[in-house]
């Protein structure tokens, strides 16, 4: 599907409120949000994901942009340009600079390709594994322009199976369906194994979380796994093993994964067996809460214990009580902590910015009776990249402190 009107002067007009500010769209604010949007009747009549040319209250051009009205972000920003063509050129010009980015970070096909609003491609997340992508289009003008843009990623990487995975949270708020089916080629047969940080990983790209692997937490991985040499590593909410097989291809002397659900640590089980440190590794299925406290009333001890929930506080109406979570986490997870061990907590809610989730952390460790160094911040890994006027981008941190003896 080609965008029929690339003459500024033919697509649709929305309008800022004389109130909003234009200077953060003209610095490179991404989003309009519908309350500086002038939403008269033509603009709430425009379907979701139409092309316009965005103004400012005094009528002067400041980009073209993606419209969906009933959306709370009203209008995302596609490019500087008002005259450009959203068509399958202008989508294998960002994905070629999204693939050019990732083969100078790593030898493998194994990444995010692209992070939305980061590459350029509001709303849209692409994981690669592979010869198989995972499309993302999690914004309705990605969306009605979907064939193109999976056309375009498959030649820009050269990869041979697109899955449209059309079920996050984020759709809905678009007004769209969920859907999860394979776009183009054949999906694979099984779990796909993921070389990352010296573990095979198992992703299930058609049935496991989100895109199938959380590779956000590469390095964050890696900087844990490396004060785990002969050590006892607990990984609490470890999804496929995340933590807790890096721990082991890194020298742990063991790692016991917790996670609510079997069929992750099923995979989890089978990238241990793939990595060849099977005999290491034990699993344990159950709410993180609540084996935290069993695993203290059992007396359990460990040098490492990581606890990488998901978010407690996905919007701000929700962080009052996601800090209230990240607290308890660090109180319950402290005490397992053997002196001098170390404990790396972690949040993925945006709307918890480092300082609050900090002091979330220090609260509950405190609650514990434990004392601590902080070792190190750690955030998304590179193919993840931030965009500065967008906050919501840099949403993981990782905090790593070592409890004093």
């Amino acid at each position: 599907m080609s965008d029929a009107q690339p003459d500024p002067n033919t697509r649709p007009v929305v309008r800022l409120k004389p109130a909003a500010d234009a200077r953060a769209v003209r610095h490179g604010a991404p989003w309009v949000y519908s309350d500086a949007l002038v939403l008269d009747r033509r603009t709430r009549a425009l379907a979701p994901g139409t092309v316009a040319v965005l103004e400012d209250a005094s009528r002067s051009p400041l980009a073209l942009v993606a419209v969906t009205p009933e959306s709370r972000i009203a209008a995302r920003v596609l490019d500087a340009d008002c005259g450009a063509e959203i068509d399958e050129a202008w989508f294998l010009k960002r994905l070629k600079a999204a693939v050019d980015l990732r083969d100078r970070l790593f030898s493998e096909p194994y990444y995010r390709l692209v992070h939305a609003e980061a590459d350029g491609l509001p709303g849209v997340v692409i994981d690669r594994f592979g010869a198989t992508l995972v499309i993302q289009p999690n914004a309705a003008w990605a969306d009605v322009r979907f064939d193109m843009l999976a056309d375009a990623a498959l030649e820009a990487t050269g990869a041979e199976c697109v899955i449209l995975n059309g079920t996050g949270r984020a759709r809905k708020f678009e007004g769209l369906p969920e859907v999860l089916e394979v776009a183009r080629g054949v999906a694979p047969d099984g779990p796909v194994p993921v070389p990352m940080n010296g573990a095979t990983y198992m992703a299930d790209l058609m049935g496991g979380q989100k895109t199938g692997l959380f590779y956000d937490q590469r390095d964050n991985h890696a900087f844990t796994a490396g004060l785990a040499k002969g050590a006892r590593v607990l990984d609490v909410f470890s999804h496929v093993g995340g933590f807790a097989l890096a721990a082991l291809a890194a020298g742990a002397e063991s790692a016991l994964a917790v996670d609510g659900s079997q069929p992750a640590l099923d995979l989890a089980e089978a990238g241990a067996e793939a990595s060849g440190l099977a005999a290491r590794f034990s699993i344990r299925k159950g709410d993180a809460f609540a084996t935290l406290e069993a695993l203290a009333e059992e007396g359990a001890q460990f040098d490492v214990v990581i606890c990488d929930p998901p978010a407690f506080a996905p919007s701000k109406k929700a962080l009052t009580q996601g800090l209230r979570a990240y607290e308890r986490v660090a109180r319950l997870a402290a005490p397992l902590v053997a002196p001098g061990g170390i404990l790396t907590l972690c949040s993925c809610s945006h709307a918890a910015e480092i300082g609050k989730f900090g002091n979330a952390c220090a609260r509950g460790i405190g609650r514990a009776g434990r004392s601590a160094q902080l070792l190190r911040t750690g955030y998304a890994a590179a193919d993840h990249p931030t965009l500065p006027q967008l906050a919501e981008s840099g949403y993981l941190k990782a905090l790593t402190y070592r409890l004093l003896p």
